[in-house]
């Protein structure tokens, strides 16, 4: 790449401004670990562990079974589990079947599972033995093209003895029965063959993995991802994190092969998670601490602090909601965190008062990151040297990416630096497309001097330095603890409720979450209704982050000529409203 405005004074002087070696299948990330380290420790799970050959060994398992059941190149598998220690063996399972992931979020409710199993055409679902998550799939796979269902339990990836404890107490987790002819994750890497037939995958042209998000619209739709669009973020968080492991060396990369632990906090569904966690702890030869549920523990989150305690942590990628919840906790000086060196921070701004106040409980920096599912997902990341950092800023453009500010009205004109416009971004992290969305697509890619750029519809600008500032956001997405919420999947269900007329939803201040969701209601003529009722109809419709907290009833919602719900008034009504108080 020819220099850039971001390629000065603050640009590491050991970084180069390109990357290379991503052209290769995602499952060779974990086979380059296994051959230089393969009784090295991958997943750490209540304290067992699994090495990276076990992994590799019941990956290629998984890929064999995959393929005896007919499934063939290009067709779609989906994941609906939390963090447990299958996850990695499953997900490049479907990779070396040459088949193509579908990750869920568990935390949703059947209608929206069903959906993304429709979508995407999945024939396979895992899902974990657990009460809720089990039943949710058994709903969510009506009218879908699943054939199999795959039923994962912890119990045989616990320490033999808790694992025994844990059935005699009833705390491991089970599902009441299953339905006959749903396969157990153990029996099918008992009776698959110990590896799939050899499939060429084109790394460039080939997706790896169906990620849904709502995108610029808030209709959801998959983000299809390459194995080289995932390989190259991994790559390029690779060139360009620089770590010191004590107060007087000079920063340097991730050293392989063990000598660090990261923090399974961010769900593995989720691109944050999936690749500056998951996958990119498995490049790095690291151990990973599989962490199920952050949310653990009396007072909440405080299982994660214990196990960064008990597995001496170093790497911690989080979104905001979890640095604020670790820098409040009550027992935070109870537990120590001197283990973490590096973090890193997205999906949402982080406050300067948490930077301050976590970074003063364990002595690490957080160094803040911006990205898209769309782009595998990391950008832009602040240099991770507290030198060269710029709070307030989300960085530069990581080595292989190139940004453009662009005029919010055609998204075809370049502005000059330090003027605001929208963000488009080019390089090898730029995902495929959106799946079965081709008029979509057209609308999102910008072909400028030969490369194809992504229209982010995130505001923005370039300051003096070539360093990102992000001024706007996605017009009405709210971001709840790090998760985005689109306002029109909310109405939608609330258009369910046979007394609403018209709804309208926005995100309001948090402490502890960042934004909440608050809907605006106006209810059909003559008809009543309470704040209570309208949220406890969403509980059974939609996940918890997802719901409303805060129901206003009005006569009538502002309104365009053409009759289109004025969100912008609301919000700008609810801020004024809330300034004055």
């Amino acid at each position: 790449m020819e220099k850039r405005p971001w390629h000065g004074k603050r640009w590491p002087e050991d970084v180069p401004y390109d990357i290379k070696d991503y052209e290769i299948p995602l499952y060779q990330l974990l086979d380059e670990s296994t051959e230089q380290f393969p009784d090295a420790t991958y997943t750490i799970f209540e304290g067992a562990r699994r090495s990276f050959i076990d992994v590799q060994r019941a990956s290629n398992r998984i890929g064999a079974f995959l393929q005896s059941k007919g499934l063939k190149k290009g067709d779609r598998v989906a994941i609906f589990l939390p963090n447990i220690p299958q996850y990695p063996e499953i997900f490049f399972g479907i990779l070396r079947a040459g088949c193509i992931a579908v990750t869920c979020n568990p935390m949703y409710r059947a209608s929206e599972l069903n959906f993304q199993l429709r979508d995407s055409g999945s024939k396979v679902v895992f899902v974990m033995d657990h009460p809720l998550f089990y039943q949710t799939a058994l709903d969510a796979i009506k009218d879908t093209e699943i054939r199999d269902v795959i039923i994962c339990n912890v119990k045989s990836y616990l320490p033999k003895l808790k694992g025994i404890i844990g059935s005699i107490v009833g705390k491991v987790p089970k599902a009441k029965q299953h339905e006959p002819g749903h396969l157990m994750f153990d029996n099918i890497l008992k009776m698959a063959p110990d590896s799939p037939d050899p499939v060429n995958i084109n790394p460039s042209e080939d997706p790896a993995l169906i990620l849904y998000t709502g995108g610029t619209t808030g209709q959801p739709k998959g983000a299809v991802l390459t194995h080289s669009n995932l390989v190259a973020d991994v790559r390029a968080v690779q060139e360009w994190v620089r770590i010191k492991l004590t107060p007087d060396e000079k920063p340097d990369k991730i050293e392989k092969g063990g000598k660090h632990t990261y923090l399974g906090v961010l769900p593995w569904y989720h691109s944050f998670g999936l690749t500056l966690v998951m996958l990119t702890a498995c490049a790095n030869a690291s151990r990973v601490v599989c962490i199920p549920d952050p949310r653990a523990g009396n007072p909440p989150f405080t299982g994660v602090l214990k196990a960064i305690e008990k597995y001496r942590v170093t790497i911690v990628v989080g979104v905001p909601t979890i640095y604020t919840a670790m820098a409040n906790h009550p027992l935070v000086d109870r537990f120590d965190l001197s283990s973490i060196i590096g973090c890193g921070s997205g999906a949402a701004p982080l406050p300067v008062e948490i930077i301050k106040r976590f970074e003063e409980k364990t002595g690490a920096i957080i160094f803040e990151g911006y990205g898209l599912t769309e782009t595998s997902p990391v950008i832009t990341i602040n240099p991770t040297d507290i030198e060269k950092r710029k709070v307030g800023t989300v960085g530069p453009p990581l080595p292989g990416t190139d940004i453009k500010i662009l005029d919010i009205e055609t998204g075809t004109k370049e502005l000059p630096m330090g003027m605001d416009g929208e963000i488009a971004v080019s390089g090898p992290t730029v995902m495929k497309g959106y799946w079965k969305r081709p008029e979509l697509n057209s609308e999102i890619f910008r072909e400028i001097d030969g490369r194809r750029y992504f229209l982010t519809g995130d505001i923005g600008h370039l300051d003096e330095d070539g360093f990102l500032v992000i001024t706007d956001r996605k017009k009405d997405m709210i971001i709840v603890g790090g998760f985005n919420v689109y306002p029109r999947d909310v109405e939608e269900v609330l258009y369910t409720h046979p007394k609403v007329a018209h709804a309208a939803v926005i995100g309001v201040p948090d402490e502890k979450s960042g934004e909440r969701v608050k809907a605006f209601i106006q209810l059909k003529p003559g008809l009543k209704a309470t704040e209570e009722e309208i949220i406890e109809f969403c509980k059974t419709r939609m996940a918890g982050y997802k719901r409303p907290k805060e129901v206003e009833f009005r006569d009538c919602l502002p309104m365009s000529v053409v009759g289109k719900i004025l969100r912008r008034t609301l919000r700008e009504e609810e801020l004024k409203k809330r300034r004055g108080k």
